[in-house]
């Protein structure tokens, strides 16, 4: 599967570079690897701006912007926070395209949310998509990994458009 994910950030990044367009992510089950995965793309420098990982609900409220609310009533884990998380990082970069993650990795379940719940989402200047996953939690490495599949699945949607 890594290779398929560097393909996929391969293409992402080249988009990018074609469109002149740059993209920033927040991410939080899947600490950072998408931002890893991008970053090991020779000359992604000319596209990435920003990569941030944040775990707790702290972080993601004060620092990503979060609303406590959204946080409160729906959870870290949500429709709601992925799709704040994206327009929020995409802001505070000054990026073209905000990316975002945030779900259940496991194997223990969290917020009463099982291992493979998944959030993922994009916002660019038409707007934010957000994307529910429900991946098999085959193990904590497999959801990670098929989320960041599937998170640069949706970037490359939202670049080409």
């Amino acid at each position: 599967m890594k290779e398929e994910i560097f393909k996929q950030s391969c293409e992402a990044v080249g988009l990018l570079k074609e469109k002149n367009m740059t993209v920033s992510t927040a991410e939080s089950c899947t600490g950072g690897l998408a931002a890893a995965y991008i970053t090991a793309v020779s000359g992604s420098s000319a596209v990435f701006e920003l990569g941030m990982t944040s775990y707790s609900c702290r972080v993601k409220r004060d620092i990503l912007g979060v609303d406590g609310e959204t946080l409160e009533e729906k959870g870290a884990v949500s429709r709601e926070t992925a799709g704040q998380m994206a327009e929020n990082i995409r802001k505070k970069a000054g990026s073209d395209i905000g990316l975002s993650v945030t779900g259940v990795a496991g194997p223990d379940g969290s917020e009463g949310h099982a291992p493979g719940l998944v959030y993922i989402a994009a916002a660019y200047d038409g707007g934010v998509l957000v994307k529910e996953l429900n991946i098999n939690p085959l193990s904590r490495e497999y959801v990670r990994e098929t989320a960041v599949s599937e998170l640069f699945k949706l970037a490359i949607d939202v670049i080409g458009r």
